[in-house]
């Protein structure tokens, strides 16, 4: 255990969850406990259950953060062209779900039926759909197509990443293309209706 240290709530609050995060990316969902991050904290249990209720509740904490980050990551610029900025965000995650993969895969898995986490997962998918279809020029009519053709993307792009993080059947170069490939193979069709 760590000696204790006075922080304020918004400082230990940060700390938690980076005691956790790394503790989450490190190790199966299910053999985190909160002792141990309490422990690596520096902290008892009771102070850290009056952050965190549960650890489902301190996972989906982390779980946010990394959203927020990878969404902070993943800003279109409406004057550079759209491929490479959908290339540089699909790395920005590709990265985050190779470094953290017991993290996204107990999200994708383990709690694939828990509404919070799921709600996260589906909040940053929404942000980025919206995020491209803003940043390309197509007539409302391919609008509306290309919304659809990003959302089955998007959901084509988690379930890519899911099965290369659980079984490590192919590299992440040929993940990269094989995404990047789906979505400018779905999108060709609406080229010039724009």
């Amino acid at each position: 255990m760590t000696p204790r240290r006075r922080l304020d709530p918004a400082e230990r609050r940060a700390e938690l969850l980076d005691v956790a995060a790394t503790l989450f990316a490190a190790k199966p969902y299910e053999d985190v406990r909160m002792e141990d991050v309490a422990d690596r904290a520096g902290i008892s249990r009771a102070l850290l259950y009056r952050y965190f209720p549960n650890k489902r509740d301190l996972f989906a904490a982390i779980y946010e953060q990394a959203s927020e980050q990878l969404l902070a990551k993943s800003e279109f610029d409406p004057d550079a062209p759209v491929a490479g900025q959908v290339a540089a965000a699909l790395d920005a995650h590709l990265a985050y779900f190779e470094a953290n993969s017991h993290t996204v895969l107990a999200a994708n898995r383990e709690l694939a039926g828990d509404q919070v986490i799921q709600a996260i997962i589906e909040g940053e998918l929404a942000t980025l759909r919206h995020r491209l279809l803003d940043n390309a020029c197509f007539d409302e009519r391919a609008r509306d197509l290309v919304s659809a053709a990003l959302t089955s993307w998007l959901v084509f792009v988690r379930t890519m990443c899911v099965d290369w993080l659980a079984n490590q059947a192919y590299s992440r170069e040929e993940l990269r293309a094989v995404c990047l490939g789906a979505l400018w193979g779905a999108l060709e069709p609406l080229e010039g209706r724009g």
